[in-house]
C-alpha cells in the first residue's frame, strides 16, 4: 500500500493544488465515526469527506435527503477526533443551504465552529454558485459538487451518469469553471462520462476528485461502506469492493451467539478471579447477612 508521508497538523488547502500540478493522485474517502476517522488517518488518506451518504450507510435511510444539520455535525465531529492529519470536508445536507446565501453561512459555520471541519461541500451550481461566493467570503473552504447530485437526483432523472449529450456536457464545463471562479478548492465529479470528466479535469486549475468518473481526475473518493463491502444496497458500478467485511461480521456475530447459547463462552480466560481468602470471607459474609434477615 502507498501512502503519503507522515506529517503533523491538518493537510493544508493549497498542498491539493500543488498535488495536481505535481501529477499526485488525491485519495478521498469517506468516513463517519472516530473510528473510520482513524482508519483513514493510519491509512494516509489526503481527504476525509463526512459525505450525506450517511443517511444510507449509518442512519439507515433510504436515500441522502433525510440527513439532518444536527446528525451531520455529530458525525462529523467524531470522524474529526479520528482524522488528525486529513483534510476533513463536511458535507452540506439537503435543506442547509438551498434557500439562501445567510442559511448557507450558518450551517457552514456550525461545522467549523462546533464539529471542527476544515472545509464543506456543497452540491450543484446554478444557484449554488452564490452560495459558494457568500462561503467563501466568509472565509470557508468549499468543495464543489456537479455531475450527479444526489440531493437532487429526481430532478436529474434518477441516479444516473450526467453530461452524456454535447450540450450537457458542455453544461458541466461551464459550471466547473464559473464553481471554479467562485472560489472552490476542488471540485467532485460524479458519474460523468471520462471524456468528459478528463476535459474538464484539464480546463481547471483546482483539483477534481472523481466518484465514477474515469481514471484522468485528480483525485478519486469511495464511500467507505462501499469499498469494505460494510453496505448492503445496491452497488453502484464504480464501486470497486476492496473488502467483504459486511460477510466477516455477521459470520463473527453468529459464531459468538452460537458459543453464548452453547456456554461455550465466556470461557475461564474471560472472567476475573478473587483470591480464595477474599471469597471466603465473601461468602461467608454474604451467608451471614442472609441468616440475620432472615
Amino acid at each position: 500500500m502507498t501512502s503519503r508521508p507522515e506529517t503533523s497538523g491538518t493537510l493544508p488547502l493549497t498542498d491539493l493544488a500543488d498535488m495536481k500540478r505535481r501529477r499526485e493522485r488525491i485519495v478521498m474517502v469517506t468516513a463517519y465515526d472516530y473510528p473510520s476517522g482513524s482508519l483513514a488517518d493510519a491509512a494516509g488518506v489526503d481527504i476525509v469527506l463526512v459525505g450525506d451518504s450517511a443517511a444510507m450507510t449509518v442512519l439507515g435511510y433510504e436515500s441522502t435527503v433525510p440527513a439532518s444539520m444536527d446528525e451531520m455535525v455529530m458525525l462529523t465531529r467524531a470522524a474529526v477526533r479520528g482524522a488528525k492529519r486529513p483534510l476533513v470536508v463536511a458535507d452540506m445536507p439537503f435543506g442547509s443551504f438551498q434557500v439562501s446565501d445567510e442559511e448557507a453561512v450558518r450551517s457552514a459555520v456550525r461545522f467549523v465552529k462546533e464539529a471542527g471541519a476544515d472545509a464543506v461541500k456543497v452540491e450543484g451550481a446554478g444557484p449554488t454558485v452564490s452560495r459558494v461566493l457568500a462561503l467563501v467570503g466568509a472565509g470557508i473552504p468549499v468543495m464543489g459538487h456537479i455531475g450527479l447530485t444526489p440531493q437532487s437526483a429526481t430532478m436529474l432523472g434518477g441516479f444516473r451518469a450526467q453530461g452524456r449529450t454535447s450540450a450537457r456536457a458542455r453544461q458541466l464545463l461551464e459550471d466547473a469553471r464559473t464553481l471554479e471562479q467562485a472560489g472552490c478548492f476542488s471540485l467532485v465529479l460524479e458519474a460523468v462520462p471520462a471524456a468528459v470528466a478528463a476535459r474538464i479535469t484539464e480546463d481547471l486549475t483546482i483539483p477534481t476528485i472523481g466518484i465514477g468518473s474515469g481514471r484522468d481526475c485528480d483525485g478519486q473518493v469511495l464511500v467507505y461502506h462501499d469499498l469494505l463491502g460494510l453496505y448492503q444496497g445496491k452497488k453502484p458500478r464504480f464501486v470497486k469492493r476492496y473488502a467483504e467485511l459486511a460477510t466477516e461480521i455477521r459470520d463473527a456475530i453468529e459464531r459468538y451467539a452460537a458459543d453464548v447459547r452453547s456456554g461455550a463462552f465466556p470461557g475461564d480466560e474471560h472472567t476475573y478471579s478473587i483470591p480464595d481468602e477474599e471469597l471466603a470471607a465473601f461468602l461467608s459474609g454474604s451467608k451471614a447477612e442472609s441468616e440475620t434477615e432472615a
